[in-house]
């Protein structure tokens, strides 16, 4: 094993200008293959979901009662509806419908919209 390093280190020695054309298009190809590669860095794992803000300067309990709790019942009958998680704090309700897998985010939003609907009328 050590001869055919030796052979190497010793033909890199003698041979320099192959060694730099070698390196360069080394250099070359990965510059095309950073440039002409498509590439995601950062995925893309989380669940579709919608998330309902509502503000209204209360107490926590009223805005649980009157904002929270509606929201959360009214979207229980959602299709592809996996999961429902709400909060409420001081002035604030979050309400967060989590969707099945490979559910459309745009088709998610539109059955949010719509089952918001009815619990704004």
């Amino acid at each position: 094993m050590t001869t055919l390093l030796n052979k190497l280190i010793e033909y890199s020695a003698t041979h320099k200008t192959v060694i730099f054309v070698l390196v360069g298009l080394a250099l070359l190809g990965g510059i095309f293959a950073m440039k002409n590669i498509p590439l995601d860095a950062i995925p893309d794992l989380s669940d579709t979901q919608v998330i309902i803000a509502t503000k209204w300067d209360r107490p926590p309990q009223v805005i649980e009662d009157q904002v929270t709790y509606p929201i959360v019942t009214a979207l229980l009958g959602a299709p592809k509806v996996k999961d429902i998680r709400a909060f409420s704090d001081y002035g604030f309700s979050y309400v967060y419908v989590i969707f099945e897998d490979n559910t459309d985010l745009y088709w998610a939003r539109s059955r949010v919209l719509e089952y918001l609907a009815k619990v704004s009328g």
